[in-house]
């Protein structure tokens, strides 16, 4: 069990290291289409697929110049871009078509429709696949090995917790076990609350923590994130955020006593339910 664990954090760090790379890669792209097909990175909005193909990064590479567009009539552009979007497997539109066009025709490109200008794209679009690529092969695998510990099903049942952040919040924090008491496990993330935080003193801003495991804590700031976009009103966890943010408390101040509830809450959700299955398998 703990050398599943191991791994699992191992793959975690991986994890965020590659979605820095991918994130260099794709804001490298960018830069450049800026200069051939401005906006382009704009046009769509899809996930990344399980093989790491994004339908953008896809179009820009068949797509790397403004003029690949425009020097086409539009029927001929539809029928185009139709048959690629067949032939990548993407659902076509072509109202999405005439709109890709119209705005095509308004762009001014910098660099030339040439071989080295394609070269670039080319090779920065490969790079991007490759990160991207790998960080949707370690997604899969890391929610693949979480599913082997006992704590899974618990733990991706929380709200704000799915296939990616579920198995990255037990990567980092472990065996539960090893905390004899909630207190340990807060401490441990680093979101213990201020200590001008409570009564009736309002504090303008908090620094940020030096203290605790920051793998954690952007993890969990990640889920109080979501919970926040999602806004469920049954929520404990986005009731309290919600209440001392209507309060007037700064984001860090909500955020961190966000995690501090979710961490207390999954402490005593997980404690349980390890306790139950050790009883179960006893009788």
């Amino acid at each position: 069990m703990d050398k599943t664990r191991n791994q699992l954090k191992t793959m975690n760090r991986q994890f965020g290291f590659y979605m820095a790379q991918k994130t260099a890669m794709k804001n490298n792209l960018i830069a450049l289409i800026d200069q051939t097909y401005p906006g382009a990175n704009d046009f769509f909005d899809s996930p990344a697929r399980n093989d790491g193909s994004q339908k953008w990064v896809d179009f820009i590479h068949t797509y790397w110049h403004v003029d690949c567009v425009r020097s086409k009539s539009l029927n001929a552009f539809t029928e185009h871009y139709q048959n690629w979007c067949k032939r990548k497997n993407y659902n076509f539109s072509a109202e999405k078509a005439a709109k890709i066009y119209q705005i095509s025709s308004d762009l001014i490109a910098v660099f030339p429709k040439n071989d080295i200008t394609k070269m670039l794209i080319w090779q920065a679009v490969a790079l991007l696949n490759t990160a991207s690529k790998t960080v949707e092969s370690l997604r899969s695998k890391m929610n693949e090995l979480a599913s082997t510990l006992p704590e899974y099903p618990v733990v991706m049942d929380m709200n704000g917790v799915g296939a990616t952040l579920g198995p990255q919040l037990i990567a980092e924090i472990g065996d539960v076990s090893r905390f004899t008491h909630r207190e340990a496990l807060t401490a441990f993330a680093g979101v213990d609350p201020g200590k001008n935080d409570s009564g009736k003193h309002i504090q303008n801003s908090v620094r940020t923590s030096k203290k605790g495991s920051p793998y954690l804590r952007k993890t969990l700031f990640q889920i109080m994130d979501s919970l926040i976009k999602r806004s469920p009103v049954d929520d404990p966890v986005y009731a309290f955020m919600d209440k001392k943010r209507s309060e007037g408390k700064p984001y860090y101040v909500y955020m961190t006593a966000g995690a501090n509830k979710f961490l207390r809450i999954y402490y005593g959700r997980v404690r349980e339910y390890l306790s139950n299955l050790s009883n179960n398998e006893t009788i």
